[in-house]
């Protein structure tokens, strides 16, 4: 693709779904008096700058400089953004208020119908927290945690929420998990505010969680939504882990009801399903109104040596286990991995743990943080679905930040000539 149609191609995401993300209807928290900076214009400018690889607000404001004279009409952001100015606003803004945008997004997508199931015969949410260090503390969005130097060190920490079952694995919710609490703590509020964000929409009909959510009440919670829960299983849940090791645990390879062989450079990885229907077992009280099906996964890693490791993993799910073949279990359970694998992305590719940006203000960063996941997800959907061959969906993800990047700084108005106008917040 030349670089004049390129251009065309990423001002066009750019423009087209900044409007569909309502970063101009997020309310502004800042004293009126001396405003000379409307907050939409500020949020867009570092969603721009996260998607072109800046890794502080010194470079959001160094892009925002270098800016072409038809890109600065496209995105709306007529001249440099002091990072300063960028701080102070981001540091105001309540982070729930920017839920509203990833949503936006998120259903704009679903309605061009680029959300569809792959491989499963519906959609999955997949859900993992994640935290991020910072060298301070509020004890709201930033838990103080013990230093060995014995520096401050607040630690905040999210739950993302991927579509594991979209080849495009976009982040669709995130929500911050409060100091006072934890991951498992956190999984109910962030269950009510995702099923709210997406009612009437059939976007996902499985929730799964690794073991940090596995509970007989945030079971409860996800079956009193009508939706079905896949859940990690280890042994803070003794009877029902013992039981499932000690049932599905004692089938050999032979038994396996699906498996799969993947190479990952000089290793080969093995993957096998085992699936029980958990009638067989002696579930705890409480467990036999929904729990359906235990699952076990084997994973065999053969190095270039020769050498063979092991693994098992064990899961629960209220989904009846005829619900899916076993070759759809076995990718259920893989898919969950892709909320992971957005956390990887987050953190190699944009560097999130490296470069929170706002260090001295967990709320800032926070945002931050919030924005980072509408970037990624604009991109995700852009790379994985709007790019038509294998090998632009193939684009490594730094490839992609330094094309935009380039676009910024080149594009031309006879290259974005006829694109639709910025829309209006509605």
């Amino acid at each position: 693709m030349s670089d004049a149609r390129m251009n065309r191609r990423l001002v066009g995401l750019l423009s087209t779904r900044l409007a569909e993300a309502s970063l101009d209807l997020v309310p502004d928290g800042r004293d009126p008096r001396g405003i000379r900076w409307d907050l939409g214009t500020l949020l867009r400018a570092v969603v721009v700058g996260i998607t072109a690889g800046a890794t502080s607000l010194a470079g959001v404001e160094r892009y925002t400089d270098k800016l072409t004279r038809a890109m600065r009409r496209k995105l709306g952001i007529r001249r440099r953004v002091p990072d300063t100015t960028l701080c102070d606003a981001l540091c105001s803004v309540v982070p729930e208020h920017l839920a509203p945008c990833l949503r936006a997004l998120t259903r704009a997508a679903h309605r061009r119908k680029a959300l569809a199931p792959d491989g499963l015969p519906f959609g999955v949410a997949s859900l993992d927290g994640k935290g991020t260090a910072l060298p301070s503390a509020d004890d709201y969005y930033a838990q103080r945690q013990t230093s060995e130097t014995s520096s401050l060190v607040g630690i905040v920490r999210t739950i993302t929420v991927t579509l594991t079952s979209s080849p495009a694995r976009p982040c669709i919710a995130a929500t911050a998990i409060p100091a006072t609490t934890n991951e498992m703590g956190a999984f109910g509020e962030a269950l009510e505010r995702l099923v709210a964000a997406y009612s009437g929409l059939d976007l996902f009909r499985v929730v799964t969680y690794d073991a940090g959510a596995c509970s007989l009440e945030n079971a409860n919670l996800v079956r009193q939504h009508h939706l079905h829960y896949v859940f990690g299983l280890i042994a803070a849940q003794p009877t029902l882990f013992e039981a499932a090791r000690v049932w599905l645990g004692a089938r050999s390879a032979s038994h396996a009801d699906d498996f799969a062989v993947d190479r990952h450079g000089e290793e080969t990885v093995t993957r096998r399903v085992y699936l029980g229907a958990a009638k067989q077992v002696d579930a705890p009280v409480g467990w036999e109104k929904h729990l359906c099906t235990i699952i076990r996964v084997e994973t065999e890693t053969v190095d270039a040596r020769g050498k063979c490791t092991v693994e098992d993993r064990y899961l629960i799910s209220s989904l009846a286990s005829d619900r899916l073949t076993a070759e759809q279990w076995l990718l259920l359970v893989r898919r969950h991995w892709g909320v992971e694998t957005t956390h990887q992305i987050l953190d190699v590719a944009f560097r999130e743990d490296d470069h929170p940006w706002i260090e001295q203000n967990p709320r800032g960063m926070l945002v931050v943080a919030l924005l980072r996941r509408i970037a990624y997800t604009l991109l995700t959907l852009f790379r994985s679905v709007t790019q038509r061959s294998e090998e632009k969906r193939a684009t490594p993800w730094k490839r992609l930040l330094e094309d935009i990047y380039d676009a910024l700084l080149t594009v031309t108005d006879e290259q974005v000539a006829g694109l639709r106008p910025r829309a209006a917040p509605t």
